[in-house]
């Protein structure tokens, strides 16, 4: 092997890595259990809310606080956080959801609610065609909109878009081809706009490594929240509108004498509250206190000055300082200012005219910092603000008359502008705060009384600021909410349960991978072991560097590439025998079995690489997770098995030693094997004719048990303290639904998966918390007594009942999801046609090899149909099941390809001296060892996640079970005769 030092080396720089990036996992878990040991030894009950809390507040002291020093350098708890691997929301709990501005609703909002029947029309006619069609809804109306004006009424129509809110984009004059641009940017910059101010929301509602991404140009957006526990709060979170508002300010002189008296007060109530609490309780906590830094000069700060210790009062000392900024104080300390100043001994310090006075952070800290600002608001009784973001009718970044700071221009409509006149002409010389969501975005010095509507706010911004600023300013007219088209919520003792069955199917399909290789191969097995092990290591290395998420079926297909890692090793090893066979030396024999396995080695894993990438761009959520992890797994894993292996065994032979490549036991398999695999390709054709057949007719017949995925509703898997009867549950919801839900038991007996169509096509933001209260009311005669709603809905931890799992798939998406399943089922095909026709130079080769894919997807389908309504396992057609498709199709391949490659090499040494049958039979006959080996080797594998993985993966991993047996079977007696036979019918009669 050519560069054995530089491969020697970058396999160790590798390791090392890969070792470094998973370190960050570790010492953030110790952080955690650090924690968990802090909120138990505090804790003065076993209330799990209180146990959270004290964590939160542990984890929140060291936020910010070196946690990790490695010489070079130190790392916070959030450092560590942002470098360890992400688990997905299966394995952590959380949701992930899909939201959909509605392009109609933001239509209707451009043109002021028109009444224009021809818009009306139109906007209902595109709603109808959207659920038919892959376009853009914006393209369907557009289309719509011609279709029924038929010339005779325009765009720009003034009772449509040529409105007095568009006026200074679009007047009556311009022709359609003119406002369409127009209007598509308007409606791109509405999208742009809910993403930034979800996106906001989002980093401020304290999940940890949350992912937030717009789905091309759809209006539709991906938001994942591993770890979120509130689910309600997350929802109403997400779909409810942005609030933009500007508020008169208190400024920093005003409340300096304020933020002193609170002071003064805190420091006494904290004193009488000490003197009640027992002296011993310091020494019993000091342990801990220590722990978290909370050392004597702290505390005694905190004493004398509990406000001024969290939080610094900007008081000003000239009138030059005055300033809207009232105090900062640092992030993780801003709970404790909050708290501080909500107090009601606190807030009764304030005078009468400023009762109402209310306290907003800015919407991010100081740049470069941890410190954030802190404003006072000139609130009312009623909380309502002087101008609400309604009468924004356009805001932009712009750069000054200088033309080198940026700044913002805003305009408003007739009523925003008397307003806004009224309110700049009363505080000329002070500020108002520009406020969304509760959060201050800016907070200017009023120069001079502004009348005419449109304003520039200056001030030290960058290009983004001012851009985030603009985008906070339009968000107020942001015509439609985002509503939740898509959800999986998952509750976190599932996730722990889902975390706890992936490591002991992992560990078992490890084990039995480990124990083959060395009961197949003997020494040379061990060195395949280290190999395998450094792979794995390699494969989490690799996740965490990316940050890419890890699921279930991320799991999975880390499992299932430990499989097929086995399968590179194996065709190595098996070439090498038969080059000792042929009386070569051990050396020479070890180098021309590489080099012979590396052709098939690498268009097997490549076929394999190609279905993972169409996963990958098809998929979402989980299936998206399984495809990341698959991709990796294989690249590494051919790393591992040509390089690490090869290295090993160099390294061994070196030393004089001698190495077999199986034991007494295994040494004569698969040896002198001569089966005419052609001359039974008829009695192949009958058997697959007839499953296919047979399939074809249940498919007919008795149909697929399609998931909400692609039929659209609301799945809740719910757990029971005891056993319960599906028909029984079925029966007691329909009379709270109206009509029968699909009820089934899902694992064991006292655990269901109950699918409802009810008011799925309903986008109200309350629907989905209805539609809870009513399977409540529906299962309350089967759960415990004592169970509330909240408990219920939150499958609370204490009493591991309720709902645990809750899926809702909305009809639109359910249809794009079906047309994505075929376009990936269709695109993987297409694919593996044309490499193989690249590769092998014949298009008989590629035939061969897609009908004998198209055959496995047929059996597996015809499986499913057969079988979903006895096995006792879910068996739904959902997205996952097509990644067992896909997985199926890469399988096949890789099975078909390294026969085809085998054929191949024997044609360029045999043609004048073997026929073309005998040759393919001989093809068949020296890779059957490797064809069964690996199928064995990953059927157990799979077999082990399919008995110990969980009861969310078992149909995934049953789909996989049959498609391995059926893609054996198709490389076999498939792929390979139709390829001989449509070969045998073309002129050239060639293999090469």
């Amino acid at each position: 092997m050519q560069n054995k030092g530089l491969i020697r080396t970058f396999a160790i720089l590798f390791l090392l890595v890969s070792l470094y990036q998973l370190s960050f996992t570790y010492f953030a878990k110790n952080v955690e259990k650090d924690a968990v040991n802090y909120a138990e030894s505090k804790a003065t009950s076993n209330d799990i809310d209180k146990l959270a809390a004290l964590e939160k507040q542990y984890l929140d002291s060291v936020a910010n606080v070196p946690v990790l020093n490695l010489g070079f350098t130190e790392f916070t708890y959030n450092d560590l956080k942002d470098k360890e691997i992400n688990l997905g929301l299966d394995l952590k709990g959380g949701i992930n959801a899909i939201l959909e501005v509605s392009v109609r609703d933001i239509l209707m909002g451009l043109s002021n609610h028109s009444k224009n029947p021809v818009f009306n029309q139109a906007l209902d006619l595109a709603t109808k065609k959207e659920k038919e069609s892959d376009k853009e809804y914006l393209q369907l109306f557009f289309d719509s909109f011609k279709e029924i004006s038929k010339g005779n009424v325009k765009l720009s129509d003034p009772s449509i878009f040529g409105n007095k809110s568009l006026k200074d984009k679009i007047n009556f004059k311009m022709t359609d081809d003119e406002v369409i641009p127009i209007l598509s940017e308007e409606v791109k910059g509405s999208i742009n706009t809910a993403f930034e101010v979800l996106r906001n929301r989002i980093d401020r509602f304290g999940v940890t490594q949350p992912n937030i991404q717009r789905i091309g140009e759809s209006g539709r957006i991906l938001i994942e929240l591993p770890g979120a526990k509130d689910i309600d709060r997350v929802r109403k979170l997400l779909q409810s509108t942005a609030e933009l508002q500007f508020w008169e300010v208190y400024d920093n002189q005003e409340m300096a004498q304020f933020f002193i008296n609170a002071n003064r007060t805190l420091a006494k109530i904290l004193k009488t509250d000490e003197t009640k609490a027992s002296k011993d309780s310091i020494s019993k906590d000091k342990e801990i206190d220590d722990l978290l830094g909370e050392v004597k000069d702290s505390v005694d700060v905190k004493k004398t000055n509990p406000l001024f210790s969290v939080f610094s009062p900007n008081i000003p000392q000239s009138q030059q300082q005055i300033s809207s900024v009232v105090g900062s104080a640092r992030v993780r300390d801003t709970a404790m200012v909050n708290q501080y100043l909500s107090m009601k001994e606190v807030r009764n310090l304030l005078p009468a005219d400023m009762k109402y006075a209310k306290f907003l952070w800015d919407a991010k800290p100081i740049k470069d910092t941890d410190v954030i600002n802190l404003y006072a608001i000139k609130s009312n009784r009623e909380d309502a603000a002087p101008i609400e973001g309604d009468v924004i009718s356009d805001a932009s970044q712009v750069f000054d008359q200088l033309g080198a700071n940026p700044e913002v221009s805003m305009s408003m409509n007739s009523k925003g502008t008397k307003q806004w006149a009224k309110i700049t002409t009363a505080n000329v010389g002070k500020f108002v705060a520009v406020v969304l969501d509760d959060y201050v975005y800016s907070a200017p010095r009023i120069n001079d009384a502004i009348t005419r509507g449109r304003s520039s706010i200056s001030g030290q911004f960058t290009i983004e600021e001012a851009q985030d600023l603009a985008n906070a300013l339009k968000s107020g007219k942001l015509p439609a909410a985002a509503r939740i088209i898509q959800s999986d919520v998952v509750g976190p003792s599932l996730g722990q349960e889902a975390i706890n069955s992936g490591t002991i199917s992992f560990g078992i399909a490890l084990l039995v991978v480990l124990a083959w290789m060395m009961f197949y191969y003997g020494k040379a097995g061990i060195f395949s072991d280290i190999a395998l092990a450094a792979n794995i290591v390699f494969i989490f290395g690799t996740l965490a560097a990316f940050g890419a998420v890890l699921t279930l079926p991320g799991i999975a297909g880390i499992v299932l590439t430990i499989g097929m890692s086995v399968d590179a090793n194996v065709l190595i090893y098996e070439r090498i025998k038969e080059e000792l066979d042929k009386g070569k030396g051990l050396k020479e024999a070890v180098n021309d079995g590489f080099g012979g396995a590396l052709s098939s080695i690498l268009d097997a894993n490549i076929t394999t690489l190609l279905t993972g990438i169409i996963l990958y761009i098809f998929g979402t959520g989980p299936v998206k997770g399984f495809a990341t992890t698959l991709m990796i797994g294989i690249i590494t894993s051919l790393f591992s098995a040509i390089f690490i292996t090869r290295l090993l065994i160099d390294w061994y032979l070196k030393k004089g030693n001698k190495l077999t490549f199986n034991t007494s036991i295994t040494k004569n398999w698969f040896k002198n094997i001569t089966i005419d695999f052609l001359k039974k390709r008829r009695i192949g054709y009958m058997v697959s004719g007839t499953v296919i057949l047979i399939g074809l007719i249940s498919l007919m017949t008795n149909g697929l048990n399609y998931g909400v995925d692609f039929t659209g509703g609301r799945t809740y898997t719910v757990r029971f303290d005891k056993a319960v009867s599906a028909p029984k549950v079925a029966s007691d919801l329909k009379d709270v639904f109206g009509s029968l839900p699909e009820v089934k038991t899902f694992g064991n007996a006292n655990q269901l998966k109950i699918t409802t169509k009810y008011k799925i096509d309903d986008n109200g933001l309350n629907v989905d918390d209805d539609i809870q209260h009513l399977l409540y009311k529906g299962l309350h005669a089967f759960l415990p007594e004592n169970i509330t709603y909240d408990q219920f809905k939150g499958a609370d931890n204490q009493m591991n009942v309720g709902i645990m799992q809750y899926i809702k798939v909305g009809p639109t998406i359910a249809d794009d999801i079906k047309q994505a399943a075929i376009w990936a089922i269709l695109g993987s095909l297409i694919v593996v046609f044309l490499y193989i026709l690249m590769r092998f130079k014949k298009w008989q080769y590629s035939l061969g090899a897609v009908i004998a894919v198209f055959h496995d997807v047929l059996v597996v389908l015809a499986v499913f149909s057969l079988l979903y309504k006895f096995l006792p396992f879910d068996m739904e057609i959902d997205q996952s099941f097509i990644a067992a498709i896909l997985t199926v199709v890469g399988y096949s391949l890789n099975d078909t390809v390294v026969i085809f490659d085998r054929i191949r090499e024997f044609a360029h040494k045999h043609t004048a001296s073997w026929p073309i049958n005998d040759i393919v039979n001989k093809a068949l006959d020296s890779t059957l060892g490797r064809t069964i080996n690996t199928s064995v080797t990953t059927f157990i594998v799979l077999l082990a996640i399919f008995l110990f993985g969980g009861d969310s993966i078992k149909g995934f991993m049953f789909a996989l079970m049959v498609g391995v047996v059926v893609g054996t079977y198709s490389s076999l007696f498939i792929a390979t005769p139709v390829m001989y036979d449509t070969l045998m019918r073309s002129k050239t009669k060639s293999l090469k």
